[in-house]
């Protein structure tokens, strides 16, 4: 994400000027808007213009035109909506800027998609805001690992960033038997299938700015297929122009992405180069959740074991493990969390982005509160992702977790009534 410029203070009122580049930008703004913030970006308003009239006035005789116009509008926020799929995010709010085509006060959507500037205005920026602010420009907040889930006749490509999990194409190849007079076809069958995964790769994956590209799946398919690419870049050689890669007759479907618009230029030739960075690994099955077991095996581990993904991981294993082993030192819930806060017993903080949603800004004042506290005790916290695997198996124990520095049994096994207005959004609406 690129910072145009920016004009607040950490606790203050202030206004930030951005670029969101990818799906791990979009996704950071999603979370950086709420509603009574204010919005303003370039968008597009159909106006109707009166026609003449036969007398020349502008009367009911004439004819009325619609077209649309381009615009910039500052909104007052009352919503925000994010499309994972388009990566598009919609800010419906009131119009707060003086213009001939929109009245003030009436509402409209704006539509903010990547690469374009968007102004965003708050009255006060906590601590939660600043940090996703300061992470999302940084140059590490790229996706740090490409996934190939393949199975015979079935693949499908993931970019897995630092919050967002994006799916890039899904490759699919009716396959003969093989034996009997189909299987006479078996063979090309299967040469087309690989061609027409390889090529998505090629289009879909940066193989020079990922840490690696994980093929993984059940049964032999992955090594029947990094085989047959090895053998295709021995065959037409790592530098020769004839090594770009044509599609067969498989169906592909493509999710709309931001790299969709930047695809790399890359052949055979790439492939080889970067032939390095790819690794194998098992999984059960060629769709989306089979990731997480992907990412824990300890093959991948190894070659990502510095990124966020890789350490959110590792700490909700912990804590899991932890719940297992020592059920007095673990504990999830909002009661039982804050209530191991207040005692400073929190070593480590999880917790879901979605409880930061909170259209209550006292209630998420709370939650911006506890991070802060844990952190200042000396405590670690993890904001997961919604977006991400680990985020939605946090999301499945209320969202928010922790892990103890003593042991607090009492505390553990009591009921504890819910904290008013505390129960959290870690699933909500935009993540279904």
């Amino acid at each position: 994400m690129k910072i145009v410029n920016e004009s607040f203070t950490k606790g203050g009122s202030g206004s930030v000027k951005l670029i969101p580049d990818n799906a791990e930008d979009m996704w950071q703004l999603f979370n950086l808007l709420r509603v009574d913030d204010h919005c303003e970006a370039v968008t597009f308003r159909k106006v109707t213009r009166g026609g003449v009239g036969a007398g020349g006035d502008s009367g009911g005789g004439g004819s009325c035109e619609s077209e649309r116009i381009k615009v910039k509008l500052k909104v007052l926020v009352t919503s925000v909506t994010y499309d994972g799929d388009g990566e598009a995010i919609r800010v419906k709010g009131r119009n707060t800027t003086e213009t001939e085509h929109v009245k003030l006060g009436a509402y409209h959507t704006l539509d903010i998609d990547t690469r374009r500037p968007v102004t965003v205005t708050k009255s006060l920026w906590d601590t939660i805001d600043v940090d996703r602010l300061r992470y999302a420009s940084s140059p590490t907040a790229n996706a740090d690992v490409a996934v190939l889930l393949i199975t015979e006749g079935l693949a499908n490509i993931f970019l897995v960033g630092a919050s967002v999990v994006s799916h890039q194409q899904k490759v699919e190849k009716q396959m003969p038997r093989k034996t009997g007079a189909a299987g006479l076809g078996y063979d090309k069958a299967l040469s087309t299938f690989h061609k027409n995964v390889l090529s998505a790769v090629l289009t879909k994956v940066d193989l020079e700015k990922i840490k690696c590209l994980v093929v993984a799946g059940p049964g032999f398919a992955k090594e029947t297929f990094l085989s047959w690419c090895d053998l295709e870049s021995q065959r037409f050689g790592s530098s020769s122009a004839s090594g770009n890669v044509s599609g067969g007759t498989s169906t592909t479907t493509t999710t709309t992405t931001s790299q969709a618009s930047s695809k790399p230029d890359q052949t055979l030739g790439t492939f080889a180069k970067h032939r390095k960075k790819i690794v194998q690994t098992h999984c059960s099955s060629a769709f989306r959740g089979a990731l997480k077991e992907v990412l824990e095996t300890t093959t991948v581990a190894r070659e990502i074991g510095n990124t966020k993904a890789a350490s959110e991981i590792k700490a909700l294993d912990v804590f899991f493990e932890t719940l297992s082993s020592k059920p007095d030192r673990a504990l999830y819930g909002p009661a039982h969390v804050f209530a191991a806060n207040e005692l400073g017993a929190v070593e480590t903080l999880l917790i879901q982005d979605g409880m930061f949603r909170n259209p209550d800004a006292n209630q998420r004042r709370r939650w911006v509160a506890l991070t802060e506290e844990v952190a200042t005790a000396g405590g670690t916290v993890f904001v997961f992702s919604s977006a991400h695997e680990s985020g939605r198996q946090l999301g499945e124990i209320t969202g928010i977790a922790a892990t103890l520095r003593f042991p607090l049994p009492d505390l553990v096994d009591a009921e504890l009534p819910p904290i008013e207005g505390l129960d959290g959004l870690a699933v909500d609406a935009n993540e279904a």
